[in-house]
């Protein structure tokens, strides 16, 4: 299958599947999960020869479940970064403009989803890798709660944030295959859900004009709220503990020169800022779970910015809002909410609680419902 957007990395285009409830689905797998006999390298040169012995948890439920796997997709290196211009693998393109970043760090697998190229395909989500390249690509991505999917076969970034989760065309299929490989929670309340304040972020003027229009069909239904800490000085301090996560386990493994020096970041940390780095996670953490508690949810744009060139440097914002949900170990949803005067998509995100992931598609139905916006790439 013709692949100009570099999405998959290597492809079996005679993949079958089997009989079950995913009976019908072609996926594809970032690079850092592992399928028998296909590729095995978290994006690093180190281990571009490196294939899977065997399947991941999840790509055995998936199997289980009737699906075909189909490939191996493109990612940032050691996932981590949200562009998806890896130096040893080539750039992802964004279906829907060629030449711009689909986001990261589970790009190839947003890219591969929206054109059509598979059903289905598998990402991980440390501080917002597939929700990121959803919102990009104009799809829809969630990232389960922390701890709720099986990281057997992952080679992770860093473990206590890291989230295996899928990206899919349509909110039917997402949920689908988040039922086969997560554990899934009932609950339905919401509340009155709450919209997060920008504290910190800048919005592009066209992702807070959409925005604006994605909350009106809820307006009367959410209350303002807002963080003592900025969403930036949140993320930086999550970025910090995943570089010291990345550096331990990739301690010896030859990287890029760009890789290795975001690697130093996290050991070179004095230690009193550590202590307040840890101290904040735990605050936000803590806010954020005290919000969802009173009111159900939170709303927020997906990306503070629409996708970019590749030949710009990556905005250093992207994960500002998605870092929230990885923090507080909650799911979250992303799902299309417009498009620039360029056409380049942009996405809205849902943070629910854990237990609630029924809850949380329910709201994420009835938004999209409003908002209609899904639409593919015009080729």
């Amino acid at each position: 299958m013709l692949d100009p957007y570099n999405a998959f990395l290597y492809r079996d285009d005679d993949a079958r599947g089997g009989d079950g409830p995913l009976a019908g689905l072609s996926v594809g797998v970032k690079a850092n999960i592992a399928v028998k006999g296909m590729p095995f390298h978290a994006g690093l040169a180190a281990w571009k020869d490196r294939v899977a012995d065997e399947d991941a948890e999840v790509v055995k439920r998936l199997r289980q479940a009737g699906a075909a796997i189909v490939g191996v997709t493109n990612m940032e290196e050691g996932a981590l970064g949200a562009k998806t211009d890896n130096p040893h693998f080539g750039p992802t393109h964004n279906p829907h403009k060629h030449g711009y970043s689909p986001g990261g760090s589970s790009g190839g697998s947003g890219a591969a989803v929206a054109a059509g190229l598979c059903d289905v395909a598998l990402g991980t989500d440390t501080m917002g890798s597939i929700r990121i390249p959803a919102a990009h690509c104009g799809v829809y991505g969630l990232k389960p709660a922390t701890g709720r999917v099986s990281q057997d076969g992952l080679i992770p970034a860093d473990p206590s944030l890291d989230a295996i989760g899928p990206i899919a065309r349509d909110l039917d299929t997402l949920e689908r295959v988040a039922r086969v490989i997560s554990e899934f929670g009932e609950g339905q309340e919401h509340y009155t859900g709450a919209m997060l304040v920008e504290h910190g972020v800048e919005l592009h003027p066209e992702v807070e004009q959409a925005f604006d229009r994605a909350l009106r069909g809820l307006k009367s239904d959410v209350v303002e709220v807002s963080l003592s800490v900025s969403n930036s000085r949140i993320r930086f301090a999550g970025f910090i503990q995943v570089s010291k996560a990345m550096a331990r386990d990739l301690t010896g493994i030859e990287t890029s020169d760009h890789l290795a020096k975001l690697l130093t970041y996290g050991p070179g940390r004095p230690a009193e800022k550590l202590a307040e780095d840890l101290r904040l996670l735990a605050e936000a953490k803590a806010q954020v779970l005290a919000i969802l508690d009173a009111h159900g949810f939170l709303i927020l744009p997906t990306v503070p910015n629409p996708p970019f060139p590749h030949s710009e440097p990556e905005p250093a914002a992207q994960a500002d809002f998605t870092c929230l949900a990885n923090i507080a170990g909650c799911p979250a949803l992303s799902l299309p909410m417009g498009y620039t005067e360029m056409g380049l998509p942009l996405g809205v995100q849902i943070i629910g609680a854990p237990g609630y992931e029924k809850g949380l598609f329910a709201l994420a139905r009835f938004l999209d419902n409003n908002l209609r916006a899904y639409r593919p790439p015009q080729r």
